[in-house]
């Protein structure tokens, strides 16, 4: 999987937890929590989300340190490689 890919899997997911939002016009660098007026639960529910869409393990102690679209782009890719 790609990085184009994976930035896909990630917009489509954050646009399920915020819906109305455009996460697709954000920077990499933006916070999404912040701009996408996020709570602590809808994160969580992201983050679930994406570990069973990728079959992956996203421990909580990591999801509170991937904030950025860029942040949880390279976690990703680190994860999958």
């Amino acid at each position: 999987m790609n990085e184009i890919e994976l930035k896909q899997i990630i917009i489509e997911e954050l646009t399920k937890v915020a819906p109305g939002s455009n996460p697709s016009a954000l920077s990499m660098d933006d916070n999404l929590r912040e701009n996408l007026d996020i709570d602590s639960f809808d994160s969580l529910n992201f983050f679930i989300a994406l570990c069973e869409r990728m079959h992956i393990d996203i421990p909580e102690k990591d999801m509170g340190h991937l904030n950025t679209m860029n942040e949880i782009l390279q976690y990703l890719l680190a994860v999958i490689a």
